[in-house]
C-alpha cells in the first residue's frame, strides 16, 4: 500500500479561532487540510496561507451535521493520498436561550457538531495519529467548567469534549499521541452573532483574541498538556465551580449568560 502523507486536519476552519489556528499551524510547517460548510471562505484562507510561500492547504466542504461526514472526510484525504498525523477538533457552535423554548432540531444539530462529530473524528484516526505521533486539539470552552442556564445544550456538550478528551489524552499517551483540551474565555468572532448573543456582555478582562487562543493552543498541545486555559483572569474563573457550591456557581452562570433569575 502506497504511503499516504500525513496532514494537520482543522474542523471549523473559515473563520474565528478555527482560521488562526490554521495560520499558526502553517507557519509551524504542517501542512493543512481545512474543513467546514463555506467553502468559498475556505479557499480565500487557503490562498492567503499560499501566499506566505508554505503549501496551499488542502480544502474539504463538509457539514458536520451530516452523521455521514465523517467518513466522507476520512475517503476524501484517502483519495488525495493523505491522513492526519494531527487532528483539530474546532467545529462548533452556541445557541442562547431557554432550552425548551428554542427549535429542538437546531439544538440536537448543536450536540451533532460539537460532541458527535468531534468524537468520530477523534477516534477514527487514531492509527495514523500513533503511526506520526501526532496529536488532537479539542476546541472545548470555559463554559466546559459551569452549568449554562441561557446556553444549557451548549455548556453540557463543552462538558463533554472536556471530560472525553481528558480521558482520551490518559488513554492515548502510552501510544504517543498527544490529546489537548483548549478551554477559551470570551473571544470576539462570528459565534456571538450564530448564537444570539448580541445582548449578552461579558467582563472585559476576560477577552482573549482568537490569535492569542489559537497560539496557546498550538502550545499546548505540542507540549503535551492536558488542558489550556488561555488568560490569568479565566484560569482564576475555571476554579469557582470547583470551590463553590453547586448552587452559586449555576446562580452566577445564569446572571452571567442573561437568564431570568
Amino acid at each position: 500500500m502506497a504511503t499516504l502523507k500525513p496532514v494537520t486536519l482543522i474542523t471549523g476552519a473559515s473563520a474565528g479561532i478555527g482560521a488562526e489556528l490554521a495560520r499558526v499551524f502553517a507557519i509551524e510547517d504542517h501542512e493543512l487540510v481545512l474543513v467546514a460548510r463555506r467553502e468559498v471562505q475556505l479557499n480565500g484562507l487557503a490562498d492567503e496561507i499560499a501566499a506566505t510561500g508554505k503549501p496551499r492547504p488542502h480544502v474539504v466542504a463538509a457539514d458536520l451535521t451530516r452523521r455521514d461526514s465523517a467518513a466522507a472526510i476520512a475517503s476524501e484525504l484517502a483519495a488525495r493520498g493523505l491522513e492526519p498525523g494531527f487532528v483539530v477538533n474546532n467545529a462548533g457552535f452556541g445557541l442562547h436561550g431557554f432550552a425548551a423554548s428554542m427549535d429542538r432540531a437546531e439544538q440536537l444539530a448543536m450536540i451533532d457538531v460539537n460532541t458527535r462529530a468531534l468524537t468520530d473524528l477523534s477516534l477514527r484516526f487514531v492509527e495514523s495519529l500513533s503511526r506520526h505521533k501526532g496529536g488532537i486539539l479539542n476546541v472545548a470552552s470555559m463554559a466546559s467548567f459551569l452549568p449554562g442556564p441561557g446556553m444549557a445544550v451548549y455548556c453540557a456538550t463543552k462538558s463533554y469534549v472536556l471530560s472525553f478528551s481528558e480521558a482520551l489524552h490518559y488513554e492515548l499517551k502510552p501510544r504517543g499521541v498527544r490529546v489537548t483540551a483548549l478551554c477559551p474565555g470570551p473571544v470576539a468572532t462570528e459565534f456571538q452573532a450564530r448564537a444570539g448573543m448580541s445582548g449578552v456582555k461579558f467582563p472585559a478582562f476576560l477577552d482573549q483574541t482568537a490569535k492569542r487562543v489559537a497560539r496557546s493552543g498550538y502550545d499546548a498541545l505540542m507540549d503535551g498538556c492536558r488542558v489550556v486555559i488561555p488568560g490569568h483572569a479565566n484560569r482564576l474563573l475555571a476554579l469557582l465551580p470547583r470551590l463553590a457550591p453547586r448552587g452559586l456557581a449555576l446562580w452566577m452562570a445564569g446572571w452571567t449568560l442573561g437568564a431570568p433569575q
